[in-house]
């Protein structure tokens, strides 16, 4: 099988790449990534020069170099995006260049090429925000959480991109009969996430005893999933999903940030004197939380990392990989 992974050199991409090379010998990958600021080299040390793969900086808005990279592609693992949040409230342009015309760029010459199937790689974030449930309560059990049926109610110019790139690549599929995939996933954490997003800065933070901030009160809930359990999970869509169909993909693993950052502080033996509520970003959905029964009956597919053992590992990740986060932070 020979994919084409874009967005190979972030954090979930990469985390891709290794997991294809590493446990599908007869693949091969054609990895196309612009090294913006969250894309780099350092996330395939191991893998880069590999014989099965191949990297290439590109844009995935340049529509004559993805036609030509769709001539080697069997599948297409579109994960290329910006997706920090607050980086689009500050800035949206970026997004809707990437998210959008970037994902119909893609669609445009998959279709002209032939390809066998397009993969959609998306968020939680665009079915919106769900009605706030303690994750430790009585009640957890029973809340509501997202399927593949409810409706897309994006929030802020990431998700709003995102809606659309995935409205974008169904619209193929209803329109030109393209075998399209849509995978939707809760919030990631692992090795090599880019050092701005709540784990990988609380963590930082907490080991050199510096505030650690959390916006508002602290009590937005997320579900949390291992990156390779959601790698996993796109392949799965890959190998097995129906055309034409989305499928999420959760860590069953609800957290409210303020207890995320809690758990951090115990396992690095810092005092939660540490944390430092901070005034709260505009439009902060209070709740995300994923159903998968689709994936679990479809696809055969079901977290297998407890969040537990998963942000331990990530910790002692961090803890060990200072001179990753150094390489990938020097150009801030």
């Amino acid at each position: 099988m020979r994919y084409l992974v874009t967005g190979g050199a972030g954090f979930i991409g990469s985390s891709l790449v290794r997991l294809i090379l590493a446990e599908r010998p007869d693949a091969s990958v054609v990895n196309l990534d612009l090294l913006t600021y969250a894309g780099h080299l350092e996330n395939l040390d191991g893998v880069l020069d590999a014989p099965r793969h191949r990297f290439v900086q590109g844009d995935v808005c340049d529509g004559v170099l993805v036609r030509q990279l769709m001539d080697d592609a069997d599948v297409v693992l579109h994960l290329a995006a910006e997706s920090h949040v607050d980086r689009s409230i500050g800035n949206d342009q970026p997004f809707v260049r990437t998210n959008v015309t970037g994902t119909a760029t893609l669609l445009a010459a998959a279709l002209d090429a032939g390809v066998d199937r397009f993969v959609q790689v998306s968020t939680d974030e665009v079915y919106g925000e769900l009605p706030w449930v303690d994750p430790g309560g009585h009640d957890a059990a029973f809340a509501l959480r997202f399927t593949e049926d409810t409706p897309l109610a994006p929030r802020s110019p990431y998700s709003a991109t995102k809606a659309a790139g995935d409205h974008l690549a169904l619209a193929y599929h209803a329109t030109h009969g393209m075998d399209v995939v849509v995978t939707r996933c809760s919030n990631n954490y692992g090795p090599r996430q880019y050092p701005e997003k709540l784990i990988p800065v609380a963590i930082r933070k907490a080991m050199a005893g510096e505030p650690v901030p959390v916006y508002g009160d602290g009590l937005y809930v997320r579900d949390w999933i291992q990156v390779e359990d959601h790698c996993r999970g796109i392949l799965a869509a890959a190998d097995r999903g129906v055309s034409g169909r989305a499928y999420n993909f959760g860590g069953d693993a609800e957290r409210t940030n303020l207890a995320l950052v809690r758990d951090i502080l115990r396992i690095l033996g810092k005092p939660e004197s540490l944390i430092e509520h901070v005034t709260d970003r505009p439009g902060h959905d209070r709740r995300y939380a994923i159903d998968f029964r689709r994936a679990r009956e479809e696809l055969g597919w079901a977290p297998t990392c407890s969040f537990e053992e998963g942000l331990s590992a990530c910790v002692r990740w961090y803890r060990e990989n200072a001179a990753w986060v150094a390489a990938v932070t020097r150009t801030e």
